[in-house]
């Protein structure tokens, strides 16, 4: 490995105006003097002031990455190359039909296929019929998404939704798909996937309001002379902290109605027979009370809810409820004391998910860290399938069909690529249906995997997994990538990537911190890491550091940090705390102005945000906390690593001045001269740039300013 001299930065970067805006609260006086990058008719943003000063930063980062251009084009050709020209999906059962997606060569976004054939993995004589493409859809917009996609009972009518500009509006359409015609006017400011009724001639949709919150559920009858105008109110939550969703039960019964915040959730269910019924409630909300609900069964009046809820214990249990039994008694699903428990979590095993087939119970848990998948047959009998490695994810993959006599699985590990098994329930014998392909060749036998302990200052051990080429030398002399998320009891997992493969074989090890805030090691990890114990996710990232460090898997200033959204805030809070351990930052969509998003009530997700971080508008320890921690707050006169920062201007998670005004702030205030860019997505959202190839010049542009920052020769090694 050779280091070569730090790039630095162009001269004269753009300083944003500092415009002096205090306000005071609960005794606290808190200056803002970047609060004008924030446009008040957002989501517009027509200010022509804000305009040039993004503007401005976007041609700053043009300019520091164009000398490295080469640089850039060699990663993202490396990115590109690793990803098949060709792709497509294992195929999957639903009402008679199979389905699969397929990337045709050197397409942007995939095609949807069906098949009257039920046994595509057989049937040599498979004939495919197009049902949607993306990349038609696609033509003549700098983003594209497709939101949902969604076939009626009888095969006839499709339903799909897309989004244009990242701004997460969806706009719901309607087809009969043998002639394409359209079957109702489109739909303006939808979320969610439309649930079709058992007659294939209406659907329910959600639509969001104006802070972007889906709140009413309306249905749509085909059959009326003018649809739009004949919607009728399915049910509407007025709790201005809690997004609604619907889904369709696994038996295609009931759908489900689901209110909730980050840890409060109430359903309700309507049959599929009849949409406009009153809604049945399971059980009212009850303060920090998730719950989740599927049917089982073959109608809408009998067999049985599965309810896995965290009422009792945190780590969630699992219960049973006959709908037969409780017809006509609602007190008897209203009240928790009524429900049958079959299966227990406790403090080593978290029930994570659950599924239903006809004949099958199946269960996701997480015992003592790692993945494991149950099986419950009807009898009550239990097994867990047993998988290859010792350290891995695994989860549901695509399970349409009810009666399915085999469930579906998806399963990788750090150095084991993305693999699709079909686990027959009768033989329990796993077959591997899809492997990743990496093209270029990919060996396993080149790479190893460990997972270390690491001591937080509280004495909490927390886990790291990593990576490496087996002759990366363990002697600190190899630069570290150290990734973390670390919120809403969200894991990252121990899971294969193409694309870390070019740093790995540039002499880097790939760590991912297991830090509190995510739900890795159970519920309980995830509450030690929000509200009143949210800097615990800083410290255990900043100790996770210092324990790699400590074992000579690397030297201080020569880790690598990356993180988006609230892993965004994650890198912005430890630069502040230890700016000397590392090298290089990339923050995306950083969530970093804690405080002052908090305190505005009229932004799309404050108000179901307060149980995960607090209220500071009516709660003063809270303020005084927030304020503590907050990134943007708390930047200080000292050197900081070199940073590079994006953003998307129609983003309704992270809103584009977050980032704006904490480089502004990261500008005037710190002390030394290493690199500060900021990209700002004029045309996307928060996931950054659409295209599966056009994603990868972004991360192209991450692993330039990584190798850059850090002083790594462009050259990557071979393996021996």
């Amino acid at each position: 490995m050779t280091r070569t001299n730090a790039v630095s930065g162009p001269a004269n970067p753009p300083k944003a105006q500092r415009r002096p805006q205090t306000f005071a609260l609960h005794n606290y006086v808190v200056e803002d003097p970047y609060a004008w990058l924030k446009d008040p008719e957002y989501p517009k943003v027509n200010d022509s002031e804000i305009l040039q000063y993004l503007n401005d930063e976007n041609a700053y980062f043009d300019e520091f990455f164009a000398p490295h251009s080469g640089l850039v084009n060699t990663l993202f050709e490396e990115l590109k190359a690793r990803k098949p020209e060709q792709d497509e999906s294992v195929p999957f059962v639903e009402n008679n039909f199979s389905y699969q997606w397929r990337f045709a060569k050197g397409a942007q976004y995939r095609t949807w296929y069906r098949s009257e054939s039920l046994t595509p993995l057989t049937d040599q004589n498979v004939q495919w019929q197009t049902l949607l493409d993306e990349n038609t859809l696609a033509e003549g917009h700098e983003y594209f998404r497709l939101g949902a996609l969604s076939v009626s009972p009888d095969g006839q009518k499709l339903a799909y939704s897309v989004d244009t500009n990242g701004s997460e509006r969806y706009q719901l359409h309607t087809i009969q798909i043998a002639s394409g015609e359209a079957l109702t006017k489109s739909i303006e400011n939808c979320a969610g996937e439309p649930v079709w009724n058992a007659n294939s001639d209406g659907f329910i949709y959600l639509i969001v309001n104006d802070q972007w919150r889906p709140n009413k559920a309306l249905m749509r009858n085909l059959h009326t002379a003018d649809p739009a105008a004949d919607d009728a109110v399915v049910f509407e939550e007025t709790d201005e902290s809690f997004f609604l969703s619907a889904d369709l039960s696994q038996s295609q019964q009931l759908v489900f109605l689901h209110s909730g915040d980050h840890v409060t959730t109430e359903v309700r269910y309507v049959p599929r027979t009849n949409l406009l019924a009153t809604p049945q409630l399971i059980s009212q909300r009850s303060t920090a009370h998730e719950y989740y609900a599927d049917h089982q069964g073959d109608d809408a009046q009998s067999g049985r809810l599965l309810i896995r809820s965290n009422l009792r214990q945190a780590n969630f249990d699992l219960y049973q409820l006959a709908l037969d039994d409780s017809a006509g008694k609602p007190s008897t699903r209203l009240d928790p004391a009524n429900w049958q428990n079959i299966l227990a979590g406790d403090e080593r095993t978290y029930l994570t998910n659950h599924l239903v087939f006809r004949e099958h119970l199946f269960v996701e848990a997480r015992i003592d860290g790692l993945d494991q998948m149950m099986v419950v047959a009807q009898n009550g009998e239990s097994h867990l399938i047993e998988m290859p490695e010792e350290s891995y994810s695994l989860g549901f993959g695509t399970n349409a069909d009810y009666g399915a006599k085999f469930l579906r699985l998806g399963y990788t590990s750090m150095v084991t690529p993305n693999t699709v098994y079909d686990y027959d329930l009768e033989t329990r014998v796993l077959q591997q249906r899809k492997v990743q392909q990496v093209p270029g060749g990919y060996e396993a036998k080149n790479f190893v995997t460990r997972r270390l302990m690491a001591t937080a200052r509280d004495g909490t051990q927390v886990p790291i997994s990593l990576v490496q080429r087996h002759d990366t030398p363990v002697d600190g002399s190899a630069p570290l990538y150290l990734y973390g998320y670390g919120a809403y009891g969200h894991a990252i997992p121990p899971a294969f990537s193409s694309n870390i493969i070019s740093l790995l074989d540039r002499g880097f090890t790939f760590a991912i911190a297991h830090i509190r805030g995510g739900d890795d090691l159970g519920y309980h990890w995830y509450t030690q890491g929000k509200l009143e114990q949210r800097t615990n996710t800083f410290n255990d990232f900043v100790d996770c550091a210092k324990h790699l460090i400590e074992t000579r898997y690397v030297a201080p200033g020569r880790i690598a940090i990356g993180g988006g959204s609230a892993g965004g805030e994650l890198m912005g809070a430890v630069v502040n705390q230890a700016p000397e351990l590392f090298g290089s930052v990339a923050a995306h969509v950083p969530f970093v102005d804690v405080l002052n998003t908090m305190l505005d009530a009229d932004l799309p997700l404050t108000p179901m945000e307060w149980p995960e971080w607090g209220n500071p508008i009516d709660d003063a320890e809270a303020f005084s906390f927030i304020q503590s921690y907050s990134p943007y707050d708390q930047v200080s006169a000292q050197d900081y690593p070199p940073i590079m920062v994006t953003a998307g201007l129609n983003d309704p998670r992270v809103t584009y001045w977050e980032p704006a005004k904490w480089v502004a702030m990261l500008r005037h205030v710190k002390t030394n001269e290493n690199v500060l860019v900021l990209k700002t997505n004029m045309g996307a959202g928060h996931g950054g740039q659409s295209g599966r190839f056009t994603a990868l010049k972004e991360l192209a542009e991450e692993y330039a300013f990584f190798l850059l920052t850090l002083g790594i020769e462009n050259k990557p090694e071979a393996p021996e």
